[in-house]
């Protein structure tokens, strides 16, 4: 099964200084049918204004991955931890029994946007870490590439504390992928830019996305130039 959740269907919540798109219940959203997907709890497309950001606040038993698609964001944690990332980079922060950390724009004249998602860990009680990845952006050329995984962890692929990977690709006008995926297994797929076909039927747009449950055979085909996110989730 295909469920297709529309761009403009998503939660819009604006601060002035912070502008988020919200795909599941979060803050002052909250619907009982909309919680989450999985293990994924959280994904939010955030606009943060220069020098503007979310000072210090607490987190606890959480996986948290940010994916700056423009701009750059600072992080701090009450571990020590201190990184700028920007796109080609991957920041995952284990949360575990508590963590206090900050996310900034450290840019003067420059927005950043990213996608901050949560996913609910395997196992509680984990000691909090950080961990900054980088893979090459141009690896993502008409192919799915691994950029956070617990399987595929290494150099360039971002560890996480969950049996999951998230897949960033890029693909030119009229190619196609095919992703084999288990029966029991869910696939989270959004478009970042561009348009993309599922299986000959599905077209989705710039920030669409998709919820697929027994789906084993998946096909996505560029309708022009796009960027996606393909995470691979247990059920």
């Amino acid at each position: 099964m295909i469920n297709i959740y529309r761009a403009k269907e998503r939660f819009f919540m604006d601060r002035g200084w912070l502008q988020s798109h919200f795909s599941f219940s979060f803050a002052e959203y909250y619907d009982a049918n909309n919680l989450q997907f999985g293990p994924l709890r959280v994904l939010n497309d955030d606009y943060i204004a220069p020098g503007r950001g979310f000072g210090k606040h607490p987190h606890e038993e959480m996986e948290i991955v940010s994916i700056v698609l423009k701009g750059q964001l600072k992080h701090e944690d009450s571990t020590g931890e201190s990184a700028t990332t920007t796109f080609g980079e991957i920041q995952r922060m284990s949360a575990g029994t508590g963590v206090f950390h900050s996310e900034v724009n450290p840019s003067a004249h420059e927005e950043v946007n990213l996608l901050q998602m949560w996913f609910l860990p395997d196992t509680p009680r984990l000691t909090p870490s950080y961990e900054k990845s980088t893979f090459g952006v141009e690896a993502l050329h008409n192919q799915l590439l691994p950029v956070v995984s617990k399987e595929h962890a290494g150099e360039k692929v971002a560890a996480i504390h969950q049996d999951l990977t998230i897949y960033l690709g890029d693909l030119e006008p009229e190619m196609t992928i095919d992703f084999q995926q288990h029966p029991d297994r869910k696939i989270f797929f959004f478009v970042i830019e561009g348009e993309v076909v599922l299986n000959n039927k599905e077209l989705l747009q710039r920030r669409d996305a998709a919820r697929m449950t027994n789906i084993t055979d998946l096909r996505i085909k560029a309708a022009k130039k796009s960027r996606m996110m393909l995470i691979d989730l247990p059920s």
